[in-house]
């Protein structure tokens, strides 16, 4: 039980700094990167992608949900961090 929290506590921080700093370097001049709704479907793609792996006895669909929430907030805030937006 607590490696499954652990588990998902490294999903949620890793798909966050991950992100953010992709977002932050490498889509800071994309114009569609910064549209309000690029985190949320950020966020629903990447807990999509890793649906099929929770069948896994140690990721599960939490650490599937952690990913995509770390994925779509550390997206919002790379956009936040770019000053030309």
């Amino acid at each position: 039980m607590i490696i499954g929290l652990l588990i998902g506590a490294a999903a949620l921080a890793g798909g966050y700094l991950y992100t953010r700093g992709f977002v932050k370097q490498r889509l800071r001049f994309v114009e569609k990167a910064q549209k309000p709704s690029a985190p949320v479907i950020a966020g629903v793609v990447a807990t999509a992608a890793l649906l099929p792996v929770a069948a896994l006895p140690l990721i599960t669909v939490g650490t599937a949900l952690a990913f995509g929430v770390g994925v779509g907030t550390g997206w919002a805030s790379g956009q936040r961090a770019n000053p030309e937006s």
